[in-house]
C-alpha cells in the first residue's frame, strides 16, 4: 500500500514527501492562499454576539452533540453541599459554586473576589518542590487559597485587592495609566507559613482549547530558542508537567504558566480546587488533611461521576473559535504588518497546524492562527508573580493566545487582560510587557499614535 503525506489539502506519494514538507513551510509565510477569517480552520465559528464563544465545532454526529450539550449543562450548573442527591459534594472549601462563574460566556470573568461573579483565585505555595517537582504546597492551606466555606466553616483566608495608579508617558508625550494591583491576605483559619509565595490567576477563556490540545509537541518545541540563537532577544521554553493520571511527566499546555498536561487534567483540577469537588482524576479534596475535613461525611467516594468530568471535559474540547473580522480594513492590515515588524509573533505566532485526531475530524489537521507558541517566556519584574511552577520560573508566564480578543468586550462587558486582569484595555496589557517582550514593547511605544491605533485595531479584529 502506498503511504502518504495529507497536508493543506495535498496527497503525495511517500518519495515526495519532502516536497510536501517544503509545501507546509511555505504556506506558513503565504498566507494569501487561505481566507484570513478562519481563525480556527474548519473549527471556526462566525457570529458576533454575546454567545460567540459557546458555539461547537461543525461536523459533530448525534452522540457528540448529546455529549457536549451535556458538558454544557454542567458547565453551568450550580454545586451544592452534600448529601444533595444530584450536584452535591461542593467544598467544604471553595472559590465558586460553578464553572460559568468564572468563565463568563465561556470568556474571561471579573478580577475580584469572595463574590458569586468574580473569577480571581490566588494560588499558594512555599520555597522548595514537591515530589513530582511542582509547586511546594503551603502546610494547612495546600496549593490554592479557598476564600469561601459553607455554612459554618471558616475558609483558608480572605483575600483583598486594591489597585493604585501608574502613569506611563509614550515618547511622543502622550500618557496612558495603568492599574497596579495590591493583594493582602487577612484573616486566615491559622497562622500562614514563614516564607509563602502567592500568584493571582483570573479564569481565563475555553474557547479553542482542543485545537490547541491537538498540536503536536515536536511543532511546540520547534518555536524553542534557549539560548537565543537568532538574537531576537525571545529566549521561551517549553514546561515539563505531571500529569496525577498518567503519572508521568509531560510537556505542559494548558494553565497560565503551563503547567497543565491535558483538557482532561485540567477540568479536574479546576473542579477539585476551585469547587472542592472530587473525581477520578483527582479523588482528594482541595481541604485534605485540614481541620475543614470535618465536615465531610463520606470521604472514600468521589462528587463528580466519571462520565460528569467526561463530559464537561469534552464541551471544552468541542468548543469552536470566533472568526476574525474586519481583515480587509487598512488600518488593520497595516496594524497586522506593524505587528510582525516589531516582532510581537515571535512570540504570539501567528499560524501553526494541528495534528491528526481520527476521533474528531474538525480538530484534525488545521491550519489555526492562535497567536501563540505555547511556550514560557520571562516577562519581567512588573508581571512577576515570583512563584515558580514546575520549569516555570517566577517571572515567567505561558504565551497567551490572543484569538477571539476582540469579542470580549462583547462577551464579557469591561474586557481584563493579563493573567490577574490588571489591564482594561489592549494597550494597558502591552505596556505591561517587559523581560523578552521588552524590545517589541519599546518599538510599539516608539511608533506614532496612528500606528499604535493599527496595532490595536488589528488586536481587536483577532
Amino acid at each position: 500500500m502506498k503511504k502518504v503525506c495529507v497536508i493543506l489539502g495535498c496527497v503525495l506519494t511517500v518519495t515526495s514527501m519532502v516536497m510536501c514538507r517544503k509545501a507546509n513551510t511555505a504556506a506558513l509565510d503565504d498566507d494569501s492562499r487561505f481566507d484570513p477569517r478562519l481563525s480556527g480552520g474548519a473549527a471556526t465559528f462566525f457570529d458576533i454576539s454575546s454567545s460567540s464563544f459557546g458555539a461547537p465545532i461543525p461536523g459533530l454526529d448525534q452522540h457528540d452533540e448529546r455529549i457536549h450539550e451535556l458538558g454544557d449543562g454542567l458547565f453551568d450548573q450550580s454545586f451544592v453541599a452534600a448529601p444533595a442527591p444530584r450536584f452535591g459534594g461542593l467544598g467544604p472549601i471553595f472559590n465558586n459554586v460553578s464553572c460559568a462563574n468564572c468563565h463568563h460566556n465561556d470568556g474571561f470573568g471579573q478580577p475580584s473576589f469572595g463574590q458569586l461573579g468574580s473569577s480571581l483565585l490566588m494560588r499558594i505555595s512555599i520555597p522548595g518542590t514537591d515530589e513530582n517537582g511542582g509547586p511546594n504546597p503551603a502546610p494547612g492551606f495546600g496549593g490554592q487559597l479557598q476564600n469561601v466555606g459553607l455554612f459554618g466553616v471558616h475558609p483558608e483566608v480572605t483575600v483583598n485587592l486594591s489597585y493604585t495608579e501608574q502613569v506611563y508617558v509614550y515618547p511622543d508625550g502622550t500618557t496612558a495609566r495603568l492599574h497596579v494591583p495590591t493583594y493582602d491576605l487577612v484573616d486566615p483559619y491559622i497562622p500562614l507559613p514563614a516564607g509563602y509565595m502567592t500568584s493571582p490567576r483570573l479564569g481565563p477563556p475555553v474557547f479553542g482549547l482542543g485545537l490547541l490540545e491537538n498540536i503536536p509537541e515536536t511543532t511546540i518545541l520547534s518555536f524553542a530558542d534557549p539560548m537565543d540563537a537568532n538574537g531576537d532577544g525571545i529566549t521561551g521554553h517549553a514546561n515539563y508537567v505531571y500529569n496525577p493520571l498518567t503519572k508521568q511527566n509531560e510537556l505542559g499546555r494548558f494553565g497560565m504558566k503551563a503547567n497543565t498536561s491535558t483538557l482532561q487534567v485540567q477540568v479536574a483540577t479546576a473542579f477539585q480546587q476551585d469547587m472542592g469537588l472530587t473525581s477520578y482524576v483527582q479523588p482528594k479534596k482541595s481541604a485534605w488533611g485540614q481541620e475543614q475535613m470535618r465536615y465531610v461525611s463520606d470521604t472514600t467516594s468521589t462528587d463528580l461521576a466519571d462520565t460528569a468530568l467526561d463530559a464537561v471535559t469534552f464541551y471544552i474540547r468541542t468548543l469552536a473559535v470566533p472568526a476574525r473580522r474586519n481583515v480587509t480594513d487598512p488600518q488593520v492590515k497595516r496594524g497586522e504588518m506593524l505587528f510582525k515588524q516589531i516582532n510581537c509573533a515571535g512570540c504570539h505566532r501567528p499560524t501553526m497546524y494541528t495534528g491528526v485526531n481520527v476521533n474528531l475530524p474538525t480538530l484534525s489537521n488545521q491550519r489555526i492562527h492562535p497567536y501563540t507558541d505555547m511556550l514560557v517566556h520571562d516577562m519581567g519584574d512588573g508581571l512577576a508573580d515570583n512563584r515558580p511552577d514546575h520549569l516555570a520560573s517566577g517571572k515567567e508566564w505561558k504565551t497567551r493566545a490572543l484569538w477571539g480578543m476582540g469579542m470580549f468586550e462583547r462577551t464579557n462587558g469591561t474586557p481584563y487582560y493579563l493573567h490577574d486582569g490588571r489591564a482594561r484595555t489592549i494597550q494597558e496589557a502591552i505596556l505591561w510587557h517587559g523581560g523578552e517582550a521588552q524590545r517589541s514593547k519599546d518599538q510599539f511605544a516608539n511608533l506614532p499614535k496612528s500606528d499604535r491605533d493599527a496595532v490595536v485595531a488589528f488586536l481587536q479584529s483577532l
